[in-house]
């Protein structure tokens, strides 16, 4: 093996050895201790809260070599096919989790009680998107009727 193809393998490894961990801390997030939290006891009641957990990922890898270059001769008019030299080769990946709270949950005397946690930020998003959809598609109409 040429000394760049050792590069190259020992690149490859090394990344594929830095994906593996990401794709480990990703995978973390989703486990049952992320997705309910611990128990908080206080007198007669005890709150877990409940949460959601999204994850992903996602990497690509591409590489390349350069061809056959063709050169005008100096003397003639025909070509003349030199090889070239280069190439190239990358990889990237990336990911991400995220977790929200979305219920609380109560035991107590009176027995288990599940209350929502309201996100206002959410509801406000899509309300704004809504309202911004339908004024797009309200001008959209005007315009087909005037022609």
């Amino acid at each position: 093996m040429t000394d760049t193809e050792n590069n190259l393998l020992n690149l490859a490894e090394k990344r594929e050895g830095q994906f593996a961990g990401m794709m480990e801390k990703i995978y973390r997030a989703a486990q049952p201790g992320a997705v309910y939290s611990e128990p908080v006891t206080a007198g007669n009641y005890t709150v877990i809260t409940a949460s959601e957990i999204a994850a992903g990922g996602g990497f690509g890898s591409g590489s390349g070599s350069a061809g056959l270059t063709t050169f005008p001769k100096q003397e003639t008019s025909e070509p003349q096919t030199e090889p070239a030299s280069g190439g190239g080769s990358g990889m990237g990946g990336g990911g991400g989790s995220s977790g929200r709270p979305v219920a609380v949950i109560i035991i107590g005397p009176e027995g288990v009680t599940v209350r929502p946690v309201v996100d206002v930020t959410k509801i406000a998003l899509a309300g704004v998107t809504i309202w911004g959809t339908m004024i797009m598609l309200l001008g959209r109409l005007r315009k087909a009727r005037k022609h």
